[in-house]
C-alpha cells in the first residue's frame, strides 16, 4: 500500500485486527484512525453485520463476524490481482 489508504484498505484493517475481540481504542491506534473517524468506519461495520460489539468483563469490545469473510475474500482477490500481492497493515 502506497501513500494514503482507501475506505476498503481501512475496513479490511480493522476486520482484520478484530479477528481477535479488541478495544476502541486498540482499533483506533493499531488503525492509525482519530476517533471520530474510527468511529464512524466502526459503526458503519456493526451495521452491516460485520463485527459485534459485546461486554467483557466491563469493557465494549469488537469482534468481526462470520458475514466479514465475503469481503475479506473479495478484498484480498482483488488486491492480489491489482498488485500482485497479498494486502497487510502499514507498520
Amino acid at each position: 500500500m502506497k501513500g494514503k489508504r482507501t475506505l476498503y484498505e481501512i475496513y479490511w484493517e480493522i476486520l482484520t485486527f478484530c479477528r481477535s475481540p479488541r478495544t476502541f481504542t486498540s482499533i483506533i491506534h493499531r488503525c492509525s484512525l482519530n476517533s471520530k473517524i474510527g468511529e464512524e468506519h466502526i459503526d458503519f461495520l456493526l451495521f452491516k453485520g460485520y463485527l459485534r460489539r459485546f461486554e467483557e468483563e466491563e469493557r465494549s469490545l469488537y469482534r468481526t463476524t462470520d458475514k466479514a469473510d465475503a469481503f475479506l475474500n473479495a478484498f484480498k482477490e482483488i488486491y492480489l490481482e491489482l498488485y500482485n500481492k497479498a494486502p497487510r497493515f502499514k507498520l
